[in-house]
């Protein structure tokens, strides 16, 4: 039986083919939305997330096994239809809630701002996910658990809503009519990857979108208001490690120079943005003014891009050998492969990014 890595080995060749797709069909319709320095990165960040979840697969099915084994009230038939539709309707309801989590508390964006990152928006976008997600995400799911929804069915309703998202990051599928009233669908989802006042923050729905119209949290793409990508807080980096560790960063800035110890733990647990006042006065940040968002486009060398692009193309290799024999191998030297393909990664950021040496701003372009 093949592993769920196994599983995302095989599914990788699609990917990348229908990242080239539209990519040809954005040039043929002078609508090209890839940057390839950013795509790489969008791709790199996808593997480093891949590669932890070899390692901490105690946290995501580990620990729903458990549940399952010691909790369940009940133990549901993995072999009946209305099962598997049910544990699918549930997921996505459950996975609303975690994903407006991931908005709405400082600790979740901390891992969940990763996936935002890009100025972008493609299908390499998609590919963009977060390496400390697993902290969390677990908790969240185990109401599935207790209602005795089986781990097998659980593990495949889980991929099947991962794999649904990822066709909706794209620009160049228009409305949709009814299909976007009832699902999440390229519209809806380019809402939710703005950065607009009126687009911030809506749009949380896996597969459908009916729970966001539920509890308040849709919005409409306004062809008007053309949406603005990335975060309020742009990371200005290709690098995968930098945009890991970005937010976190930051909130440990903050919780460290607080005077009072609630607001140390309070910068954690309130929304995005929240900060000490104290910390606030004496540490000012200047207000987001969407007219003012500078894409980071820091000018290409063609030796460097062409390094860079050998570079992931051998990360992208060593990821798929590693993803599909770890199971396999010991630990020891599944982590030493696994850093390996991250100082590759890190390698086609140096190549790619803006010299340490240049002033404040070079290489920006407005959105």
């Amino acid at each position: 039986m093949l592993t769920s890595a196994q599983i995302i080995v095989l599914a990788t060749p699609v990917f990348l083919a229908l990242i080239v797709a539209e990519y040809a069909v954005g040039r043929w319709r002078g609508r090209n939305t890839y940057r390839w320095p950013d795509a790489m990165a969008s791709i790199g960040l996808g593997m480093v997330n891949q590669l932890v979840a070899v390692g901490t697969r105690l946290f995501g099915i580990g620990f729903y096994a458990l549940a399952f084994e010691h909790l369940a009230l009940q133990r549901l038939p993995a072999d009946a239809w209305w099962v598997w539709v049910g544990a699918l309707i549930g997921y996505d309801f459950l996975y609303y809630g975690y994903h407006r989590f991931g908005h709405r508390v400082a600790l979740g964006w901390a891992a969940h701002a990763v996936h935002h990152q890009s100025e972008d928006y493609n299908l390499s976008t998609a590919l963009r996910q977060t390496g400390s997600g697993f902290l969390t995400s677990w908790v969240f799911y185990l109401p599935l658990a207790l209602i005795g929804v089986p781990p097998l069915v659980f593990g495949t309703v889980a991929l099947i809503d991962l794999l649904y998202q990822f066709w909706v990051h794209t620009q160049q599928v228009g409305r949709l009519g009814w299909f976007d009233r009832w699902f999440c669908s390229p519209s809806n989802h380019r809402v939710h990857h703005a950065v607009n006042d009126r687009y911030l923050d809506r749009n949380y729905g896996g597969i459908l979108i009916v729970w966001d119209r539920l509890f308040g949290s849709f919005a409409d793409e306004d062809e008007a208001e053309p949406c603005v990508y990335g975060t309020r807080s742009p990371l200005r980096s290709w690098d995968p490690i930098a945009a890991n560790v970005q937010v976190y960063r930051d909130l440990w800035t903050d919780s460290r120079r607080a005077t009072r110890w609630a607001d140390r733990l309070r910068v954690w647990l309130k929304p995005p943005g929240w900060r000490p006042p104290d910390v606030a006065a004496r540490f000012p940040k200047p207000a987001f003014e969407l007219a003012r968002v500078e894409r980071y486009d820091p000018p290409q060398q063609p030796l460097r891009l062409a390094a860079a692009a050998l570079l992931f193309v051998a990360a992208l290799a060593v990821t798929s050998v590693l993803l599909w024999h770890v199971h396999q191998w010991p630990a020891a030297q599944g982590v030493a492969v696994g850093l390996g393909v991250v100082a590759l990664l890190s390698g086609v950021a140096r190549l790619t990014s803006a010299p340490r040496t240049a002033p404040h701003g070079a290489g920006a372009a407005r959105a």
